[in-house]
């Protein structure tokens, strides 16, 4: 299927042809969410900055979960909170407060988890680092939502809480169940004990920002397809969604061509393009103004070589 015509088939159709290559694992951390909600809704921002964000920035969420789901995306990991978060200032600390828990309390985001029939969870190692602080009562606020969306079977949505290194608790994991069993648990089991359930490896995960695939312990087996968008996740669309699908689907699986099979033409082409590009590195930047910005680091020599 060309790429023009994905883009332009009915959603349910597309969601069709990405269940039908297995369920898949999608990780999207949602990152530069302060700089989308200051360049989109200034005026709010200016007026209560905590409001704006949790209200304006929890609605896109929504939208953006809505967004996978529909697409035929079963499975979404999405971390929204690492341990840097906690020293980051007085600043912070009311949004902190709320931020925490605005996915487990919300009426936008219960309506949403009940109407998609989305069964949540919450991994990392939460409660290490949030017990110690005022903010330990979230850790209730987890439970409480884990146990509304127990039964809801259509899609799952597991929210990352400093999930950013899982040895300690793995290690307990092991601890724990070896006094229990009487022998080691193998991997499925920490999966289940980790997550809550078990989850397949990741399929994708979409970055953005410097590139860091981060915060999907125990499922990450780096086969899974990286993409990282220039914009601040927010700003994520459904046709740059489907183009990121286009690709997972039809382009990354096609693997390496036989060199056998390869004509002098097709040498040449793949010659002419690296010495293009021989010190070209993707993830390469600049910072301006205290912002990283990515630089264009591919160049297409003269003759094509796209569609070969």
């Amino acid at each position: 299927m060309e790429l023009e015509t994905f883009l332009n088939l009915p959603t349910e159709e597309v969601a069709h042809i990405v269940r039908e290559a297995g369920p898949k694992v999608c990780v999207f951390p949602i990152n530069g969410t302060r700089r989308w909600l200051i360049l989109e809704y200034p005026e709010a921002v200016a007026e209560n900055f905590v409001q704006a964000y949790l209200e304006i920035v929890g609605r896109r969420h929504i939208e953006l979960y809505k967004l996978f789901f529909d697409h035929g995306i079963e499975t979404l990991l999405t971390p929204v909170f690492g341990p840097d978060i906690l020293v980051r200032g007085e600043e912070y600390n009311a949004l902190i407060r709320d931020g925490l828990s605005w996915f487990a309390r919300g009426q936008d985001f219960m309506e949403f988890y009940d109407k998609y029939n989305v069964r949540v969870r919450v991994y990392g190692d939460y409660r290490r680092y949030l017990e110690p602080t005022p903010y330990a009562e979230v850790i209730s606020d987890f439970e409480l939502l884990e146990q509304r969306t127990a039964s809801q079977d259509r899609y799952r949505l597991l929210f990352g809480v400093c999930a950013h290194d899982a040895t300690e608790t793995i290690a307990a994991i092991s601890v724990n169940f070896h006094q229990v069993h009487g022998q080691l648990p193998n991997k499925r089991e920490i999966i289940i004990a980790y997550y809550g359930e078990y989850i397949e490896p990741v399929d994708f995960f979409i970055g953005f920002d410097k590139f860091s695939a981060f915060d999907m312990p125990l499922v990450a087996t780096g086969n899974e397809d990286l993409y990282f968008t220039v914009a601040p996740s927010l700003y994520l669309n459904t046709r740059q969604l489907r183009i990121i699908l286009y690709d997972h689907l039809y382009e990354r699986p096609k693997g390496e061509r036989n060199y056998t099979e390869m004509t002098a033409e097709d040498w040449a082409i793949m010659r002419n393009f690296y010495y293009t590009n021989s010190e070209n590195t993707l993830g390469i930047g600049i910072y301006t103004a205290g912002i990283w910005y990515p630089l264009p680091q591919v160049e297409l020599p003269s003759k094509p070589i796209l569609n070969k």
